[in-house]
This record gives C-alpha cells, sequence and structure tokens, in this order.
C-alpha cells in the first residue's frame, strides 16, 4: 500500500477516470430515452463481460465476485438508472452520488481498519458543504430534482462506496489483475438485470426496445459498457489495490465538475452561481483532503 502522493501514471489513469465518468451520465440518459433502467443495466454489462471467454477468473473466494458484482452492478447502476428515469438530472446525478467519498471514508475505517486523519475530515466536510450548497440552489434544471430520485441516487452512491471497500478488501486475499476482476464482476449482474426487466417492463416491452435500438442507443451501451464500466472501473480498481480507500475515493469529487457541464452542453441544464459556488467549495475540500499527497515526495 503505498503512503506518498499518486505517480505521474496514476494521475493521467484518474485524469481518464474522471472524464468517463463526467461524461457518463449523460451518455445514461440518453440510454435512458429508449431503454428502461433494468434493460440498460443488462446490457451495458452484457458488454462489460463479453472479454469472459477469453479472460482468466482471479484467483479469488467466489463471494468476493459475486458480492462486488452485485454491489457495484446492480447495486449501484440498478439504483441510479432508476434515479435518473425518475427525475434526478445528469448534472446533479454526478454531483450526489459522490457521496460516495463519505460512505467510503467510513466504510473503509469500519471495515478495513484505515485510519483517517483531521485534515480529511475537514477536506470532506468543506467538499461536503458544496454538496449541500449545488442541492439546495435553485436553477432552471440541475436543481430540480425528485425527492425519490434524490434518494435512489444517494442509495447509489452507498453501493458504490461498499463495491469500493469490497475490492480493497479482496486484494488483500490475493493480488488480481483489475480488468480481469471487472470483466468477471460484471457477469454477475446481468441475470438480476434481465428478471428485473422481465419483472418490471414485462418480456413483450424488453423485446419491443431491443429491436428499436438504433445507433445512437448502441453507442450508449458500448460507451457505458466498455469505456465507463470495463476501463474506468479496472483503472479505478488497480488504484484502490495500492492506496488506501480514502486516498482514492475522494478524487471523484472532480467528476460532477464534468459532469455538470456536460449536462448544460447536452441538456441546457444551467446551474446557478450559487451551484458553481458549490463545485468551488468542491474542489476546495478536494485540495484540503489530499494536501499532504499533493506534497509529499514520490
Amino acid at each position: 500500500m503505498s503512503a506518498g502522493r499518486l505517480s505521474r501514471g496514476e494521475a493521467l489513469s484518474l485524469a481518464v477516470v474522471i472524464l468517463i465518468w463526467g461524461l457518463n451520465f449523460v451518455v445514461m440518459k440518453l440510454g435512458l430515452r429508449s431503454l428502461s433502467p433494468m434493460l440498460l443495466g443488462a446490457l451495458r454489462f452484457m458488454v462489460a463481460a463479453a472479454p469472459v471467454f477469453v479472460v482468466a477468473r482471479p484467483l479469488l473466494p467466489w463471494h468476493y465476485i459475486v458480492g462486488y458484482g452485485l454491489a457495484q452492478g446492480l447495486g449501484q447502476f440498478g439504483l441510479l438508472f432508476l434515479g435518473l428515469r425518475l427525475g434526478m438530472p445528469a448534472g446533479m446525478a454526478s454531483l450526489v452520488i459522490q457521496t460516495q467519498a463519505f460512505f467510503t471514508l467510513l466504510i473503509g475505517m469500519a471495515v478495513l481498519g484505515e485510519r483517517s486523519h483531521a485534515r480529511q475530515w475537514l477536506g470532506l466536510a468543506v467538499a461536503l458543504a458544496g454538496l449541500i450548497l449545488i442541492a439546495a440552489a435553485r436553477g432552471e434544471g440541475p436543481g430540480q430534482m425528485s425527492l425519490i430520485g434524490f434518494m435512489l441516487t444517494v442509495g447509489s452512491a452507498f453501493m458504490w462506496a461498499s463495491a469500493n471497500v469490497l475490492g480493497r478488501l479482496a486484494a488483500r486475499i490475493h493480488d488480481y489483475e483489475p480488468v480481469n476482476f471487472i470483466v468477471w464482476t460484471s457477469v454477475v449482474p446481468i441475470a438480476p438485470f434481465l428478471a428485473l426487466a422481465a419483472l418490471f417492463d414485462g418480456a413483450g416491452s424488453v423485446l419491443a426496445q431491443l429491436r428499436g435500438i438504433d445507433a445512437g442507443v448502441g453507442l450508449a451501451v458500448l460507451y457505458l459498457g466498455l469505456l465507463s464500466t470495463l476501463l474506468a472501473y479496472s483503472l479505478w480498481t488497480r488504484l484502490l489495490k495500492h492506496h488506501p480507500a480514502a486516498k482514492v475515493a475522494p478524487w471523484a469529487l472532480l467528476v460532477p465538475v464534468v459532469g455538470m457541464t456536460a449536462a448544460a452542453v447536452a441538456f441546457g441544464e444551467k446551474p446557478a452561481p450559487l451551484q458553481w459556488a458549490g463545485c468551488a467549495a468542491v474542489l476546495l475540500g478536494l485540495v484540503i483532503n489530499q494536501f499532504r499527497f499533493f506534497f509529499s515526495r514520490p
């Protein structure tokens, strides 16, 4: 486990992850225009799991693979897709889901015994104040979110944090290749997603949605499966293998900056000035949280 700052390669990996995940919310909204939340989840993980026939299974107990697949797949994205369908704007979703940083810190302390510092708590408190500012402000789009959409997105954040800690806990059991881990765990949520799609939408509706997939929806599914899941989560999991969860997770607080900007361009979501002030507070909280890592020697 590294105690110093991130290497240049790791910093570049984080930048790629932040960009992919920031654009991810716009892509999800576009996909949900034609597909139900559960069917979009199934297709996303079918794409991500496609290499399973040529990728070796990680040498981990099955309960880690199944647990991570259910938490990160069915839990995080099932709840997130439902939230987006039920009134959560794309830009706001990219922000609210970053409460995963707080959940990761708390779960990491309880389960992994990771220590935290006063500086980390101060940074997270400042970032949380920024989140509250953005959520409380009322703009033309991103300030208007439904209560159920908000609650589902917070639940999604909790499941993401649980997956973060599971991935780190699995690394203590056996060293594993992150790409293999993500591919195999992506198999897990496919059947539950399909079963829920058939239950909520009906088999006829599922078939109709599949027949209606056009090039735009197909590209959205490929983006979610290949870039957002397979590439970004592999890079993210690799970072969590080598650094404390409380060190890595707060970096995802940069995702809303990309997400809200992309949503403004794609859907005309216009954050109010107070919401932009909240974004600045989120960035300040990240700097405070990571101060020692920014200035420590390699």
